[in-house]
């Protein structure tokens, strides 16, 4: 997090002079505009912003010619254009090739990058490349007066300036390359019988939106378009495009966050008529194989509705075969389509409390590639046989019709494994047994899976129950059982079994990699530890060690503190044609393929496992494929970074309505984090973050101690360590902000 401290006013450095900021207007370092110079004149269509933004999305430096052709200028504004174009040169902000072409100055301090605006007013723009013969330390800070036009996630163009502190740069906005906020989500407020106001739902936008009168209630969620971005100041003009209603009604809180964070949430015309198309008909064509007397059951949550993966296991000599069904999605998503472009361009299916936004529509989801009981199904296997310790001993794969015998739940497996219900162990008797063996068999292979070191991760989560109302019934933590870790476990299996064979095939593939972490994030890992008074293990800071770590803690208040600071620690996994391996899982060899329903990468892993299945000379068996893998990898990396944080924005907001309900109520927490302002608290049953402010630390007056992360009280000497249980009231909370208050009880 970033220090406010930053705002202060630069002391240490010499007077610079006045700058220009995008649009030719040069500002006093009070900030009122001062006269425009004649060197830098304001064309029609044409101004520094403009002019600095067009070079800087070329890939090559454009000649004079070439500039007005792209912004469609006059002839008679030749002249102008030079004049121009001479005085950013003298600026240091293009250079003029001897081809008489002109690009940014790389030695100019002109850096593009992503701006982050704090609701303070100030930002932070994080480069996209270091400027030549520099070394990125931090994000560069940009001062309000800085900013210009420039909103939160817009891509800037930025001059470094002279001031900075530490290894921190500063630096203004020369020009925004693209606008982040086409659209935004606020609330509506009417003002007059003309107009009225829109407020931003996200603070970090520092203005109001001026609309026409619209259909919209006062205090109703609204999408609106903002028309001008260039008079700056409070108040911008827009116009609202779409109500989205009462932003109490918990539905309408998951549609802002859908809208703002820009998700695809609607399927074309054309989409719709391909998937009405679809040929339902399951035939055995060549090179499918028929596995619909294997008993295959899927194994789910109560209230999943699509079934996308289905197992089943058979009794060998000396082991297991087991089979992993899932669900032909490549059969009919077809390369090409508009329904396999809308796909891609959706990443992954997000999934919120009270909403799913599928990734394929629903025809698919919950029909065609739903592997539901008693119906054939058009899947991809993998079968892989074990011996009695767990040791893959063979491996294949294989198109298949699988028709899955039952529609299982976690609750019902562990059940029937565990605790030996015997109502359920009647009900099932076709495939009581075989979950028995499966159970064998995942223990096995979880038992291998953590010797070789992998991260055995258990991190508590918080289920948010909506009743029939839609209302927030309860926050509860998420059970889990031997069932879950028996999917996880043979869902693992299968993805590392496929990413091995086209390894070992080398055929290009994208893999799921999770790089080595930063050495001094896990320094700064195990000294946070340490402070909790951990005894740490000694030896290298591999997998294995930090499996230790966890195991020291397991069960205890203290797992999902810990937890999250590891997983703070480590590099974020991601999609790459580059096998690197996966650190957390410490294997060689992994990929996604078991769940092409929602995540596209498994979709192209699918395509590129049957072209290596496909018989010589009949489907181009070693082509390679013809999406960009590299690309791709960039892209469904960040379609799953958006995912998450969208489900993250509309679980913190649901948590944050459910203290609303509840103030007033004590809560047992445990310290998460201690900084000069109070405490962070985590409550223990529900993962429902807030804050203590120190001046509600009102029996004592308490001072940090910041390298063992306590507050001290000076005159009683008790003290707030991080780890320790507390118990706390919920004082306040700002519904808007999502910020939830506690007091000590």
């Amino acid at each position: 997090m970033h220090a406010e401290k930053r705002m202060a006013p630069r002391t240490n450095q010499p007077k610079r002079k006045a700058h220009r900021p995008p649009g030719g207007v040069r500002r006093r370092p009070g900030g009122r505009p001062g006269p425009r110079p004649a060197a830098a004149p304001t064309l029609p269509g044409l101004d520094e912003d403009i002019l600095l933004r067009l070079l800087g999305d070329q890939p090559a430096p454009l000649s004079q010619a070439e500039i007005v052709k792209h912004l469609a200028l006059p002839p008679r504004y030749q002249k102008m254009l030079a004049t121009l174009l001479t005085s950013l040169c003298r600026q240091g902000l293009l250079t003029r090739t001897p081809g008489a072409h002109y690009r940014l100055a790389p030695g100019g301090g002109l850096v593009t990058g992503t701006l982050s605006v704090h609701p303070k007013g100030f930002g932070f723009v994080t480069p996209m490349d270091a400027p030549p013969g520099q070394k990125i330390g931090k994000d560069f800070f940009v001062s309000p007066r800085d900013l210009a036009s420039a909103m939160h996630n817009d891509r800037v163009l930025v001059r470094l300036t002279q001031g900075g502190r530490g290894d921190r740069r500063e630096a203004r906005v020369v020009a925004v390359l693209a606008r982040a906020a086409a659209l935004l989500v606020g609330i509506y407020t009417a003002t007059s019988r003309t107009y009225g106001m829109v407020t931003p739902e996200d603070d970090r936008y520092p203005f109001t939106i001026r609309v026409a009168r619209a259909e919209a209630q006062d205090g109703e969620a609204v999408v609106v378009a903002i028309s001008d971005f260039s008079t700056g100041g409070r108040e911008l003009p827009g116009h609202i495009v779409e109500v989205l209603g009462d932003p109490a009604d918990l539905l309408v809180q998951t549609e802002m966050t859908i809208r703002s964070m820009g998700l695809p949430h609607r399927f074309s015309a054309e989409v719709a008529a391909e998937v009405a198309g679809l040929d339902p008909a399951i035939t055995l064509e060549p090179g499918r194989v028929d596995l619909r007397a294997v008993p295959h059951v899927t194994i789910d949550g109560e209230t999943a509705r699509d079934f996308d993966d289905a197992v089943a296991i058979e009794e060998k000599k000396g082991g297991w075969r087991l089979y992993v069904s899932i669900a032909d999605v490549g059969h009919y998503v077809r390369p090409g389509t508009a329904l396999d472009q809308e796909a891609y361009q959706r990443g992954t299916s997000v999934y919120f409390p009270n909403k799913v936004v599928p990734m394929l529509p629903e025809r698919l989801s919950n029909d065609l590639c739903s592997l539901v009981p008693g119906q054939d199904r058009l899947a991809f296997t993998a079968i892989i046989d074990f011996d009695r310790k767990g040791v893959r001993q063979d491996m294949r794969f294989t198109k298949s019709v699988i028709n899955s015998r039952h529609r299982l739940t976690y609750t019902k497996v562990k059940a029937m494994v565990a605790d030996r219900d015997a109502t359920l162990l009647a009900t099932y008797a076709d495939v009581a047994s075989d979950l028995t063996r499966m159970a064998a068999l995942a223990g096995q292979l979880e038992k291998r899976r953590l010797a070789r070191g992998s991260i055995g991760f258990e991190i508590p989560e918080a289920a948010i129950v909506i009743d029939d109302q839609g209302h927030i019934a309860a926050v509860r933590r998420l059970e889990r059982n031997l069932a879950h870790k028996l999917i996880e476990e043979f869902m693992l299996a299968a993805n590392e079994a496929v990413a091995e064979a086209l390894a070992t095939r080398q055929t290009p593939t994208l893999y799921r990699i999770h790089e080595e972490p930063d050495a001094l994030k896990v320094e700064e890992f195990a000294t946070f530890t340490a402070s909790l008074g951990l005894r740490l293990p000694k030896g290298e800071h591999d997998p294995a060690w930090f499996g230790k770590v966890l195991a020291m803690v397991a069960g205890t208040p203290r797992e999902y503190l810990i937890s999250n600071l590891l997983l703070r620690a480590m590099q974020r996994a991601r999609y790459s044609p580059d096998n690197a391996g996966h650190f957390g899982l410490a294997a060689e060899y992994y990929t996604h393929f078991t769940s092409p329903i929602r995540r596209y990468p498994d979709l192209v892993v699918h395509r590129v496992l049957a072209r290596q299945l496909a018989p010589a000379g009949k489907g181009g068996r070693g082509r390679q494929p013809a999406l960009d893998l590299a690309a791709a990898g960039l892209f469904l990396s960040d379609r799953e970074r958006k995912a998450m944080e969208a489900e993250r924005e509309v679980v913190d907001k649901l948590k944050s309505r459910f203290m609303a309900e509840h103030l007033g109520e004590a809560f047992e927490g445990i310290i998460s984090g201690v900084a000069g302002f109070g405490l962070f608290v985590e409550l223990l049953d529900t993962f429902i973050s807030g804050a203590v402010a120190m001046t509600d630390l009102t029996d004592d007056y308490y001072q940090l101690d910041e390298k063992h992360h306590r507050l001290i009280g000076q005159r009683g000497n008790r003290v707030f360590q991080l780890g320790d249980l507390v118990r706390v009231k919920v004082a306040s909370v700002d519904l808007r902000r999502r910020r939830i208050n506690f007091v000590p009880v």
